[in-house]
């Protein structure tokens, strides 16, 4: 039986609108009824996915998310940090120069800000859609005592598609690189990706490997569908994600989730 449930957000159970479906929530509030552990696992930060936790009534003293493609996890009340996987100051420099290189836009991701060296769309639609601020700043002047969490390139999906073109593979020694929309390149702690997030809080609450299900649709989704049980891609996911799913589902707009949860979780006899 599966007890854990890892949900990516966009792509995954938010329709285009950005809104979950009647069906994907009646299916979600039927698992819990099971007593499966339902937990959104993304790349946006705490702050970002508030409203959804709201909806879904997962802001409880037992609930967790894993944030920022799994450098974050913590409790979606008290907002204790079971993990927390940090950037550093070098990073932010190395990664900097490499975006004036290769002439890409770039920000910095704190707990509650986007900070960039220029204002552009992508930044502004990552802020936008979290809730957080924009602050406009070289990053060589970036104050020292700055938690960072992610760095991210952003620009058009044709710019990002050069730009790893020349990636060195001391890049991905460094890093965890991820691809979570055509004009998200994200760069993480190599030690984090969402797959550690899921494993960390699956081992805080007693649950097996075997026991989750991870579904999601975009490259920062690759670590937790090869970590699951049961990896599911949806029908809208990236080919890379469905070559190594052990399933896949339908789309984000034909309610994909629901049909996972009913399948193997609600049919009794997939339990």
């Amino acid at each position: 039986m599966y007890k854990l449930l890892a949900l990516d957000m966009d792509g995954t159970l938010l329709n285009k609108d950005k809104t979950i479906s009647k069906e994907n929530f009646d299916a979600i509030e039927n698992a819990k009824k099971r007593g499966v552990k339902v937990v959104l696992a993304t790349g946006r930060p705490l702050k970002g996915i508030e409203k959804y936790l709201n909806q879904l009534n997962l802001i409880t003293e037992e609930d967790y998310a894993v944030a920022f493609n799994g450098a974050v996890v913590q409790n979606t009340k008290t907002g204790e940090i079971l993990s927390q996987t940090l950037m550093s100051m070098d990073d932010v420099k190395y990664l900097y120069d490499l975006s004036k290189k290769l002439n890409v836009n770039i920000h910095v991701s704190t707990p509650t800000s986007c900070i960039t060296p220029k204002l552009n769309k992508y930044t502004k639609h990552e802020a936008d859609i979290n809730g957080l601020d924009i602050e406009l700043l070289d990053l060589d002047n970036l104050d020292s005592n700055t938690t960072i969490i992610k760095v991210m390139f952003v620009d058009t999906d044709s710019i990002l598609d050069n730009a790893v073109k020349q990636f060195s593979p001391e890049i991905y020694d460094k890093y965890t690189v991820v691809r979570s929309a055509p004009f998200f390149l994200e760069f993480i702690n190599n030690k984090a990706n969402k797959g550690v997030g899921v494993d960390i809080l699956a081992k805080s609450l007693g649950i097996k490997r075997e026991e989750v299900i991870c579904m999601g649709d975009a490259g920062n989704d690759i670590h937790m569908i090869e970590y699951a049980g049961l990896g599911v891609a949806m029908g809208n996911a990236f080919p890379e994600l469905k070559q190594i799913a052990n399933y896949i589902t339908k789309t984000n707009e034909e309610n994909g989730v629901a049909h996972v949860i009913n399948k193997f979780i609600l049919d009794d006899e997939a339990c």
